[in-house]
């Protein structure tokens, strides 16, 4: 074992893209495997590896860590990307859920039936322009600092560009009304390791396509 981070899910974003993202932002390297059959995600369970019989699956730290939500709280905690404090994480824990209530939107997009998709990407831009984006436009103005929480970057910066970016392939206008958000993403995107990360050849994966869905329902669908 190498000691880096060890990653199992599909070759896709899904549930493990988030944290692909806090671990390249903190500047983590990490080895990743992919499932390709159901028989590699029944030998898992067989095996006593996933605790709830889901992935992601993250190895760390001598653990085996099941549960997107607890994963990332790790990442973030062992990074110091998780405040100073208990007011801190509390405003970083706000913040994360709310993008994470969008990211969910994003992430099943790709599996609705080709009738509901106009309606559904017509959701994704009502609920990003007039519920989390003018949340978090206004919490860049009033706190007057480069990053969401303190004046330090955290798992809630990572979250929030991470969600921008997704938004923006399906509706590449949709910060035109968030002067702050804008300025935001410019920021993020130009910090090292996320500069880094969003280069060709990166472990960051691509929008979902054909394959990828065709993978996940092989192997997850009874």
């Amino acid at each position: 074992m190498s000691g880096k981070p060890r990653l199992t899910y599909c070759n896709g974003r899904g549930r493990m893209e988030p944290v692909r993202w806090l671990l390249a932002a903190a500047g983590v390297e990490f080895e990743e495997v992919f499932l390709e059959t159901r028989e590699q995600y029944e030998k898992l369970i067989k095996d006593g590896v996933l605790m709830f019989q889901q992935v992601p699956l993250v190895e760390i730290d001598g653990m085996k860590m099941v549960q997107t939500r607890a994963i990332l709280s790790y990442i973030a905690g062992k990074y110091n990307l998780y405040g100073k404090d208990l007011k801190e994480r509390a405003l970083i824990d706000m913040y994360v859920e709310g993008v994470t209530d969008l990211m969910h939107m994003i992430l099943m997009f790709p599996f609705s039936p080709p009738e509901a998709k106009e309606k559904n990407l017509d959701s994704i831009k009502d609920r990003a322009t007039n519920r989390y984006f003018p949340v978090f436009e206004k919490v860049l103005k009033q706190h007057g600092q480069d990053f969401l929480v303190g004046n330090k970057f955290s798992w809630a910066d990572v979250q929030l560009i991470e969600a921008i970016l997704a938004v923006e392939e399906k509706i590449p206008a949709v910060l035109s009304g968030f002067p702050q958000l804008q300025a935001f993403k410019i920021r993020m995107s130009n910090m090292p390791t996320i500069k880094k990360f969003l280069q060709p050849g990166s472990p960051r994966k691509p929008p979902p396509d054909e394959r990828y869905i065709e993978t996940v329902l092989k192997i997850f669908k009874k």
